[in-house]
This record gives C-alpha cells, structure tokens and sequence, in this order.
C-alpha cells in the first residue's frame, strides 16, 4: 500500500514513542497498532507488522540491558524456551480462537495490577524474597504470557512486570530488563510465524523499527541511569493510560 510522506513520519515518530514507553513499563502496542490502523493498514495487516517493528525495539532494549549488567541471557533460558513455544501456539492458533471474552477479561485483570502495585510502594524498589521457585515462575508464565502476545498483547510487558516483582522477588530495574528479553522472544517468534501470512507490510514496518530502535534505546538508558522509583511511576502512569485505553474500547 501507499502513504504519504506525512503518514510516514507519523508512524516513524510514532514509533519512537511507542518503543521508548515499551522499553520502560510496556504498553507499546497500544501506540503503534492505532497509529497503524489510522493510516490505513488492514487489521490483520497491522497485527503482523506490528510484530515487525516492536521486534527492533525490544531486541534494542532488551540488548541494551543486557550490556548493562541487568539482565544476562544464559539465567532466563528456560523463561525464553516456555515464551518461545507458548508465543508460537498463541500465534499460530489466533485465528481459531474467540478471544473476545479474553479481550473483555484483560481490562479488569490490568485495573487489578495497578491497584496491587499501588497498594505496594514498596513492590520493586530492591530485590525481595521470591514467592515461588523462579523456573516454575518460568515455565508457568512463559507459555502462558508467551501464548497471551502471540494471539493478543495488550499488556504483556506490564503483567511480566508485575510476575517476576511480585513472585520472583526482582527489583523493579532488573524485572524491566528480564521482561524485554521474554518481550524479544515473543515478538520474534511470532514474527517468523506471521512471515508465512504474507500480511507484513515490510516498508512500514521497518521505517517504524528505526523509531523503535531510537525510542528503546533512549528509554532503557532511563532505566539504567535512574532508579527504581522512576520505573515504578512511569509503570503506574502507563498501565493506568492502558487500562482506561482498554476499557473504552471494550465497553
């Protein structure tokens, strides 16, 4: 399809935004799909390219935090292998599933979140004692959350947030840097799955992943240099921009 140069740097500005808020608290998706939806793009279309350019931003980010010392690769495998395979089912089964009453469901799930969080000042600001066993956390939230963004989204980034803090005891900085990786993962294999949909519009996507590489790579500098009572605030003010998105679309 055709745009115009202004709808470019639209989408392109947009994505800035959309993957420097992703890096810090998630919610990206919420800015790139309607930005995407309003220049045009089919549905379906922009699902599929979404994937595309959101994949820039979190391998950015989550690569970017790995080089920061919050996050290393080889402790969260079995976190990458149980996201992978739910993301890919997630994917793979989107169109054979009514995800309406999910889609109904996620708004009071979220508003429940940020209550919690906010009820809890001191969720995330230093490491805590974990709840349950960090591979079972694993195993358990990665299909399930990697199976949630491989059919859906909305939302992911924040309730890996909220898991590895409020079960796995993660300060707010290193539970940010661990769910870009999982982030990355099911972007990524969703990505190679929509491949084969022949529905990525690959010139979009990628003038929306230069934006994506700026904006993450701006916000998981944030996240690194400031503390974790800057994620917290900016996690709380995005889930509650979500949660409101969500329930206006919904009811």
């Amino acid at each position: 399809m055709e745009l115009t140069l202004f709808q470019y740097l639209v989408l392109f500005f947009g994505a800035v935004l959309s993957g420097l808020v992703d890096s810090i608290a998630g919610g990206g998706g919420l800015i790139s799909i309607p930005l995407l939806l309003a220049v045009g793009v089919p549905p379906h279309a922009a699902i599929a390219t979404n994937k595309l350019q959101a994949s820039f931003g979190s391998f950015t980010a989550m690569m970017r935090y790995r080089h920061g010392g919050l996050v290393a690769i080889s402790d969260v495998y079995l976190g990458i292998i149980l996201t992978a395979a739910g993301a890919a089912s997630g994917a793979l089964l989107v169109q054979q599933i009514d995800a309406e009453i999910l889609k109904k469901a996620i708004p009071f799930v979220l508003a429940g979140l940020l209550v919690y969080t906010i009820a809890r000042p001191q969720l995330g600001l230093t490491d805590q004692h974990a709840k349950l066993p960090e591979n079972l956390i694993f195993v358990v939230f990665g299909l399930l959350l990697g199976f949630y963004d491989g059919f859906f989204g909305p939302g992911t980034g924040s309730f890996w947030m909220i898991v590895l803090a409020g079960l796995a005891g993660y300060n707010l900085k290193k539970a940010t840097a661990t769910t870009k990786v999982m982030n990355f993962t099911s972007n990524a294999v969703s990505l190679v799955i929509f491949l084969f949909s022949g529905r990525i519009i690959f010139l979009i996507g990628i003038v929306m992943g230069v934006g994506q590489l700026i904006g993450a790579w701006t916000g998981s500098h944030l996240v690194i240099t400031r503390g974790t009572r800057f994620v917290r605030i900016f996690f709380i003010l995005v889930v509650s921009v979500t949660v409101l998105d969500l329930f206006i679309k919904q009811f």
